[in-house]
């Protein structure tokens, strides 16, 4: 039995920025309790475990694990599983990966961009809208003041297989400032809202940014996450919804990890089609480490 180890910075431009991914490729998989004792070893935002080969619809098996639990849908691991899966495999690069994940199967595809970098990009699954919250319960647990919180929109809860509270900020100054309390967070937490919050604003560090985020979660006590695609995927939902930036047809640049020194940038594409959403989510993968489970 071989289980192989990789690790990739996804949504980074240069090694050792980005998302910091763990991928194991092995067969046969390794029981539900050891892929969770892995990923509580190595401790980052996530883990992904990967068959190597592809299911009868020519899909590979994934599976995703926080240092707390599984859960079903993540976009830093859906990118970088697939880069290094294609790259074990001897894939070529025109290929397009099918990852099945809990949530159901994602496809990836990969594009060059005039300047020759490689990108990685995932089609997202149908996010829903959900609750809202009042701005002023939200600023009491982020540590920050109602006016903080941009009035013209609402703070609310997306999902895709896992959800997260979207909250709109005023500045730049409001997101370095925010915090997650869990304890001042308990009430919402009560009302069956989830402690997972993306928080994004206008104001940018780079001048080529459209925005800039950041995200909270609580896994054996809260943690920032460098960059979120799944976050990134809820706020294209809730941009076109809430129509916070003009047209119906959006490609955006936005910035995360400052905060935690690894800078990242996750591209996102969003569009109306008809009644339906289009939601694209792209970013650069690096890989850096590999080796052998032993």
């Amino acid at each position: 039995m071989t289980q192989r180890f990789f690790i990739a910075d996804v949504f980074a431009e240069a090694a050792y920025a980005g998302n910091p991914l763990a991928v194991v490729i092995g067969e046969p998989p390794l029981p539900d309790a050891t892929m969770q004792r892995v990923a509580g070893e190595i401790n980052f935002s996530e883990t992904a475990f990967v068959a190597p080969l592809p299911e009868d619809d020519g899909g590979y098996r994934v599976r995703l694990f926080t240092p707390a639990r599984e859960i079903a849908f993540a976009g830093h691991p859906i990118l970088g599983t697939a880069a290094v899966l294609r790259q074990h495999l001897a894939l070529p690069t025109s290929a397009l990966l099918r990852l099945n994940l809990m949530v159901g199967a994602v496809d990836v595809n990969f594009e060059r961009t005039p300047e020759g970098a490689e990108v990685a990009w995932f089609d997202a699954p149908p996010v829903t809208l959900g609750a809202t919250c009042p701005h002023e319960a939200m600023a009491a647990a982020l540590g920050l003041a109602a006016y903080d919180i941009d009035a013209a929109s609402p703070v609310q809860q997306a999902a895709a297989g896992t959800a997260a509270m979207i909250v709109p900020l005023r500045s730049l100054d409001a997101l370095r400032r925010c915090r997650l309390d869990l304890d001042a967070y308990a009430p919402l937490a009560a009302q069956g809202l989830p402690p997972l919050v993306y928080l994004f604003c206008r104001e940018t560090h780079d001048p080529r940014s459209d925005l800039c985020a950041r995200f909270f979660f609580e896994a054996h006590g809260v943690r920032e996450d460098p960059a979120t695609g799944n976050g990134a995927a809820f706020l294209g939902a809730y941009l076109l919804e809430h129509r916070v930036l003009p047209g119906d047809d959006l490609s955006l640049r936005i910035e995360q990890g400052h905060q935690v020194r690894r800078p990242s940038l996750v591209l996102l594409r969003a569009r109306r089609a008809g009644a339906a959403r289009e939601i694209r989510v792209g970013g650069g993968v690096i890989q850096t480490v590999r080796g052998e489970l032993l």
